[in-house]
């Protein structure tokens, strides 16, 4: 205490005037408007900037959360987009997508990425701790990822559509002709689309999309677009070359997709072939 008045005592001169400007400059902000209303927006700019500084810093370490939050806004949407009634998009509610619908969207993240190699396999964080099995399917935000062929109890490890064994059923846009999706070993951009009969109207810039005709995937998830097409040895079918959507060189968050008619499916199958 005696510090502080001994302080005051040594700068009392300094202080008085201070206090003295303090006051005046008070005082004339109140008595004269144009002197006012120029300290309220200098003070609102300063204030401004000092709250768009905070909340960028705060919106940098909420980055996470919000990317949770939209992962999970995405999912709901991505089941609404592949449920039994989005053919008709009048009849599709919240409600109608969760109890109708047999696609099941779980997020993941990519932890380890391959794509270099003839066979490329991926690797994410959710395994059968989290309901995640073999022959499930795997989207992202622009298209399809792969397979699911293996998984343990925290992990599982996709077979990525860049692998020589990988084959999906995929069909023209347009039309209702479909082939077999599958990669020939060289870039990371292109997959081949075979088995498209000669008939087909191809053309160039057609959009492909997964056809449907098995329980990993539903309809309609884009694939890619035709760049090149061709006929094969035969004569009667197309080698269609497909540009991804996806840069699979570059995966990040991911949709797990579970078909919950599988087993029913795969039964009736195993009878109708006994």
């Amino acid at each position: 205490m005696q510090q502080i008045i001994n302080f005051i005592l040594r700068n009392r001169s300094f202080l008085l005037f201070a206090l003295l400007f303090g006051v005046s400059l008070f005082l004339t902000i109140q008595s004269h408007t144009y002197h006012k209303s120029k300290f309220i927006n200098s003070a609102n700019f300063l204030s401004g900037n000092i709250y768009k500084t905070t909340h960028g810093i705060s919106q940098y370490f909420d980055l996470k959360i919000q990317n949770e939050i939209l992962s999970e806004e995405n999912k709901k949407l991505r089941q609404l987009l592949y449920s039994k009634d989005a053919a008709d998009p009048d009849s599709v509610s919240l409600d109608s997508f969760t109890y109708t619908s047999p696609y099941r969207f779980s997020k993941a993240s990519v932890i380890k990425n391959s794509f270099g190699l003839l066979n490329n396999y991926i690797t994410l964080n959710k395994g059968q701790k989290d309901s995640v099995y073999q022959d499930y399917g795997v989207i992202s935000s622009n298209g399809i990822v792969g397979i699911v062929d293996q998984t343990s109890a925290k992990f599982s490890r996709v077979m990525s559509i860049l692998n020589s064994k990988s084959r999906i059923n995929a069909q023209l846009k347009k039309t209702n002709h479909f082939g077999t999706l599958k990669w020939e070993g060289k870039s990371p951009e292109l997959v081949q689309l075979v088995d498209i009969p000669k008939q087909a109207p191809v053309q160039k810039g057609d959009t492909i999309i997964t056809g449907g005709r098995s329980t990993i995937f539903p309809k309609g998830i884009p694939i890619g677009s035709v760049v090149s097409f061709e006929m094969d040895e035969t004569g009667n079918y197309f080698i269609v070359q497909v540009k991804l959507f996806n840069d699979m060189t570059n995966l990040g968050h991911v949709y797990i997709i579970k078909n919950l008619d599988t087993e029913e499916i795969n039964t009736l199958e195993t009878q109708n072939e006994q």
